[in-house]
């Protein structure tokens, strides 16, 4: 009999939200138009490149090559065009490297491996080069952005190498076949025309690059992937401050007097208000990955791990708009401090930018926001993570959500619920 009520005040509470066209616009129209706007903004929809202006990728660059080739890779990252953009650390220990990017010091590690040069360039002498051997690229799936930016720059040189080994192909045979050349002086004529054509474009590299990242895998680099949950987690603090707003209005209304004078205890009513916003906050999420992933086609990852964050972070969300209803006096003082809260959680969270671009002590603070812990959990999962890579934000948001409720449970016992 408890549960009935319990869940017919949560029942009452969801279809008043829905019926309220201003609160939709906020809570579904407005994350799915701002999406499409960084989008777009960024190069998603059109293909262009973009920055969003990013500076100082830390990246780690591990050149065991001693040809030309990879010296050439790493001047391109240290050359004065990208000082701005990247800011390159060399390592001569792969396994350093990646341990840089584990523990979240740096967006990438390039590894150029021995023998790359003499792949692509044949020695003179030698009648094939052998296969070639591939550059790996091993990203940090907490800095997509950074992650992409370091990426689409190797990817380019990949493809000006390949067009240069390509041209000096072509080059060589024609000057053998017309006599201009005899065999010997094949591979010096070969390495120069390479060198002078390689600057061009608009080929199809065979070159291959070995992309992974800290969980294994291939990636794949969408900005939707960053934006999307961002914005999602962002208009979440609305919906559970609406909900927590709707709460004190009834309460200054006498609706809550008039329900406790019924068969209905306390508990509840509170409980009824917390499952309706809780229900409100999940539902939410639901409709906007669903309508992400039918739009834009955007791979959230694993469902099993998307059910367990969008839960988690529903939680901790609803935990937050009670607090806020606990501690606050008016309805309006609410909407204030919950419009605030939404727009400093989204800044701190990581919904408009790379949250690791910031110092170090403020990344610490963005930790009490769920935004931050939802992202970061996202990602993991839009990078190919399975439920077990998002343990650790799952476990996080319902910690914050549990010792939320049990402050707000303590200030709303200390206020007494039905006072005007």
């Amino acid at each position: 009999m408890a549960m009935r009520k319990l869940f017919q005040v949560a029942w009452k509470d969801f279809r008043l939200i829905f019926r309220d066209r201003s609160a939709l616009v906020l809570m579904l129209l407005a994350p799915f138009l701002l999406t499409i706007g960084m989008g777009a903004i960024t190069g998603r929809f059109s293909g262009a490149d973009s920055n969003s202006g990013i500076t100082d990728i830390p990246v780690v660059i591990v050149n065991q090559d001693e040809g030309a080739l990879g010296a050439a890779l790493v001047d391109l990252f240290q050359s004065a065009d990208l000082d701005a953009l990247v800011n390159p650390q060399l390592l001569s220990d792969p396994a350093a490297a990646r341990q840089l990017v584990d523990n979240d010091e740096s967006a990438a590690v390039i590894h150029i491996p021995a023998g790359f040069t003499g792949s692509i360039i044949p020695s003179p002498g030698q009648a094939a080069p052998p296969a070639v051997a591939q550059i790996e690229f091993y990203a940090n799936p907490t800095r997509p952005t950074s992650a992409g930016i370091l990426k689409a720059i190797l990817d380019q040189f990949l493809s000006q190498v390949e067009v240069g080994r390509i041209a000096a192909e072509v080059t060589v045979t024609q000057l053998l076949e017309n006599g201009y050349i005899d065999p010997a002086q094949a591979a010096a004529v070969g390495m120069q025309a390479g060198e002078e054509l390689a600057g061009s474009s608009g080929t199809t590299s065979s070159i291959k690059l070995n992309t992974t990242t800290v969980g294994g895998g291939q990636v794949e680099f969408d900005i939707l992937a960053y934006m999307a949950p961002g914005m999602a987690l962002m208009f979440l603090m609305f919906t559970v401050t609406y909900g927590a707003r709707s709460l004190l209005l009834e309460n200054r209304q006498g609706t809550l007097a008039r329900m406790l004078i019924s068969p209905t205890t306390i508990t509840e009513v509170l409980g009824g208000k917390v499952l309706g916003i809780f229900i409100t906050a999940v539902a939410q999420l639901a409709i906007l990955i669903g309508g992400t992933s039918l739009l834009f086609r955007l791979e959230w990852g694993d469902p099993l791990g998307v059910v367990a964050l969008v839960l988690a972070a529903a939680f901790a969300a609803t935990g937050w708009g009670m607090i806020i209803a606990a501690l606050l006096k008016t309805p309006g003082q609410i909407a204030t401090v919950g419009s605030a809260v939404m727009l400093i959680f989204g800044l701190l969270g990581g919904s408009f930018f790379d949250v690791t671009m910031l110092p170090g002590w403020v990344q610490t603070i963005s930790k009490v926001s769920p935004n931050a812990w939802g992202t970061e959990g996202f990602l993991r999962l839009s990078r190919g993570g399975s439920i077990n890579s998002v343990l650790t934000p799952v476990i996080a948001l319902l910690i914050m959500g549990a010792v939320l409720f049990a402050a707000a449970a303590f200030w709303l016992s200390k206020r007494g619920l039905a006072r005007k």
